[in-house]
């Protein structure tokens, strides 16, 4: 007994030690040239306080070097059909050499080992930038919603769409230019407000639908459905399906992949329910874990050419991957179609509209937000995130964003920038861990994506279901972006439809106007007329 009270007495002493030695440091830095900096006094933070919520931020945002980096290479990135492998009887390889061919996944797998190398260099220099420039406790890297149309719109599934992956990067590079234009000139609240508010408040919605359903999907996901013939998709989960159109050729719901994805999930799910940092890594984690032993039905390394190619790079576990095919993959030539602008367009309003509504949300958590509607470092932050984008397109990923899971580190008192350049330490270490991070399942993955698209839903509480005007815009919106796999037609079919409601009422106002007008101008002239007969009447 008088051993257990020895041993609860030293424990108390350490900490007691500890907690004045945290006190000690955090006065110290406080008061230092590098404290007052960041205004940690006056912003009642403290270092190690900041560090905490650094760390909780990047444990809530993590998955999106993997998540980003599979989503990307979804579009086959800068491989295409010369990059495939085809018998010594064959001229050439056949364009559908790119859904089953060794040569093929070879280099969209290199290619993913650069994109998780170009996601975390992206991620690191966005969340220093925000530190050290706009001194605000936000991590930043590239967003959920661009790299998705990317991938399943504009490049389209492995290029079947219409455009080049070196096209889009380019499209990238102007859009954050002219992000970086609209920031430096102030125009930025302007152009969010022209676009109706329930289309705006849609446009999250709908994206979150369309990352949840690639979620579901097995390309990037955990396979719960797939094509059908009949009827354009089905429930799948199995365990053969056809290499070609995807269907299902047997095993419904027995896919061992599916179940363990579905556990991670539920991971997941507990660990937000439960308020615990990092939710979506453990349960991506856990996934993974299971995923890398050989030799079982849920295994990411099969007894193939290509999963033993994987599991020796895999062995290697710390390395510095080098970034070769998407660095400076820009093409210019195709700015003459009309595609494109539209594209570049799209791109713009849901790039200003979401890092408005980010960066405004997190203020207010924060208690930045002074009664004009403004914070300290606004200005610089805008600028920050279009001039991360221009780096991230350089690189050859997606444009870069102000992430929601900054509310983490806020929560945990993070108020200066100390906390972004955490993250971005964080981000740094990343680098060389590139064979871990590019073993990650896509079964591991599309949990994660399908928990983003929950969360991306809370904004259809503020849209007003009661009035039809704001109601069906909004609905179109989010319902056109996963079913026609495209976040453009879910944008232009929510506009067009609030406009076509809204030609009543504008005509109705209009005609009024017009009749008020009316009214005035025959009141004037009455007055002249009486005028000039009372002087008629004088003379």
């Amino acid at each position: 007994m008088e051993e257990k009270l020895c041993a609860a007495g030293s424990f108390t002493k350490m900490a007691k030690s500890l907690n004045k030695m945290e006190m000690k440091v955090n006065e110290a830095i406080s008061k230092s040239r590098i404290g007052k900096y960041f205004k940690l006094e006056s912003r009642k933070s403290s270092f190690t306080k900041e560090f905490r919520a650094g760390t909780a931020t990047f444990l809530t945002m993590a998955y999106i070097i993997t998540v980003n980096a599979s989503v990307l290479s979804d579009s086959g990135g800068t491989c295409s059909v010369s990059d495939c492998t085809f018998p010594a009887n064959q001229t050439h390889a056949t364009p559908d050499c790119v859904l089953n061919n060794e040569g093929y996944e070879k280099c969209v797998a290199k290619m993913r080992s650069d994109l998780i190398v170009a996601t975390a260099l992206a991620s690191m220099i966005g969340s220093f930038a925000m530190g050290l420039l706009a001194n605000l406790p936000l991590g930043l890297a590239p967003g959920m919603g661009p790299n998705a149309y990317l991938a399943y719109n504009l490049v389209g599934f492995h290029g079947s769409g219409k455009m080049s992956y070196q096209t889009v990067m380019a499209i990238f590079l102007v859009e954050g230019c002219a992000f970086l234009a609209i920031a430096v000139f102030g125009l930025r609240g302007r152009i969010a407000r022209f676009i109706p508010q329930p289309v705006r408040l849609a446009c999250a919605a709908g994206i979150g639908l369309f990352i949840a359903f690639v979620g579901l999907q097995a390309h990037q996901g955990v396979g719960l459905v797939g094509p059908d013939s009949s009827t354009l998709i089905t429930l799948t989960a199995c365990t053969s399906t056809n290499p070609v159109t995807g269907e299902c050729t047997g095993g419904k719901m027995q896919s061992a992949t599916f179940w363990l994805g579905s556990v991670g999930f539920i991971i997941m799910c507990y660990g937000l329910m439960k308020e615990i940092k990092g939710s979506m890594i453990y349960g991506i984690l856990f996934v993974t874990l299971i995923s890398w032993i050989r030799n079982t039905a849920v295994t990411v390394f099969p007894n193939t050419p290509s999963g033993n190619s994987s599991y020796e790079y895999f062995k290697k576990v710390v390395d510095f991957h080098k970034i070769e095919s998407t660095a400076g993959a820009l093409d210019f030539t195709h700015f003459n179609s009309g595609e494109v602008w539209i594209a570049l367009i799209t791109l713009l309003y849901i790039d200003v509209l979401a890092s408005t509504g980010t960066l405004y949300t997190m203020a207010e958590i924060g208690g930045f937000v002074n009664e004009d509607g403004e914070f300290e470092g606004e200005y610089t932050a805008y600028m920050v995130d279009a001039g991360s984008t221009i780096v991230a397109s350089t690189l050859g990923v997606s444009p870069v964003a102000t992430f929601v899971e900054s509310s983490a580190g806020i929560r945990e008192g993070g108020r200066t920038g100390i906390t972004a350049i955490v993250v971005g330490f964080y981000f740094l270490l990343s680098l060389f861990f590139t064979p871990l991070i590019a073993s990650v399942p896509p079964w591991a993955i599309g949990p994660s994506l399908v928990i983003v698209g929950v969360l991306m839903m809370k904004v259809v509480k503020d849209i007003d279901w009661n009035n039809i005007k704001h109601a069906v815009p909004a609905f179109v919106t989010m319902v056109l972006m996963p079913l026609t796999y495209s976040i453009a037609n879910g944008i232009i079919g929510g506009i067009g439809v609030y406009i076509a409601l809204s030609v009543y009422d504008n005509i109705v106002s209009w005609v009024k106007w017009l009749m008020r007008m009316k009214k005035m101008v025959v009141k004037e002239q009455n007055q002249v007329s009486a005028t000039a007969d009372q002087s008629i009447e004088v003379v």
